[in-house]
């Protein structure tokens, strides 16, 4: 059992009784996906809380992959719920029994912004800009959580597409902060190449990931692909097609009409300074916050 007292998260405890009934005992219905490199099955149904009836997402932690006991479990808990923020999905409650461990977060209509990249008749370049300073917000916070001392610094470790959600506005909101302890290596495609050489993980680190996100709505698809059982992942093509200045060769056609011209150099300028080799070399969330405005209000002028 944990040793800071539990009176502090019993407002957060759900009943396992309470979570079958809201998911029809996990029914495929329910089902919204697990992820190729996730940590649970996410499933929604509504539950009864302090604010009345309300839709949720309930991730279904797989035991084996989380690799941590209770007490670690109850602290996480504890911490993630400290950390509120706009453009953070927030943890609603939990529910720990027999074999049940079970994360129940604020419902994002939406879904995940995985699901989006490919549609720019549904996800236009202004709302990528929005997305990409939504998220950008959540991150910043996370790495910033203010002067007082009373947060840490959070460091998400999987920052990527499937996990920014979008709520019924497409505002952006991060997932997953904190369930770092999961996957040792991060996830492929989006880790830092020195995470995963040094197994140090570090701001920086989610600089990185968060750069290979800014590509992906740049360019209009995920950043790997699974072709005759190989993994191919598209990020170092990306670096190379900037560096030559081709970036319309790897651009969405749809895509790159909407863009101004200014507004492409800067964001895309950002989101290559996001993925540089050298960690001292890639810009602060705070700064890339301020780099993404500024590609907006160009794109305005347009």
């Amino acid at each position: 059992m944990a040793s800071f007292n539990m009176n502090e998260l019993e407002h957060l405890q759900i009943p396992l009784k309470d979570i079958l009934s809201a998911t029809n005992n996990f029914h495929k219905q329910n089902y919204l996906g697990g992820g190729e490199f996730g940590n649970g099955k996410v499933y929604k149904g509504e539950l009864l809380l302090s604010e009345g009836l309300t839709m949720v997402t309930l991730k279904r932690l797989d035991r084996l992959l989380y690799g941590q006991g209770e007490s670690e479990f109850f602290e996480e808990i504890r911490m993630l719920s400290q950390y509120k923020h706009v453009n953070l999905i927030s943890l609603l409650g939990f529910c720990i029994e027999g074999r049940e461990m079970i994360l129940v977060y604020e419902y994002a209509s939406k879904g995940s912004l995985d699901r989006w990249l490919t549609r720019p008749d549904q996800l236009s370049w202004n709302k990528r800009l929005h997305i990409c300073i939504g998220a950008a917000r959540g991150l910043s916070f996370l790495h910033y959580p203010g002067d007082d001392g009373t947060l840490q610094t959070l460091l998400h470790r999987h920052i990527q597409s499937a996990n920014i959600l979008l709520d019924q506005n497409w505002n952006a909101k991060i997932v997953d902060n904190g369930l770092s302890k999961m996957d040792p290596l991060g996830t492929p495609g989006y880790a830092d190449p020195l995470y995963i050489e040094t197994g140090i993980v570090t701001k920086e680190s989610d600089v990185y990931s968060f750069g290979v996100v800014l590509f992906e709505l740049l360019c209009g698809r995920l950043c790997k692909e699974y072709s005759n059982g190989q993994l191919n992942v598209f990020v170092p093509y990306w670096k190379k097609a900037y560096e030559e200045n081709k970036l319309e060769e790897i651009i969405f056609k749809d895509t790159l009409q909407q863009i101004s011209p200014g507004c492409l150099e800067r964001f895309s300028r950002v989101a290559y300074q996001c993925l540089h080799e050298d960690r001292e070399e890639r810009p602060p969330m705070a700064l890339i916050l301020t780099e993404l405005k500024i590609a907006l209000e160009l794109q305005k002028k347009v």
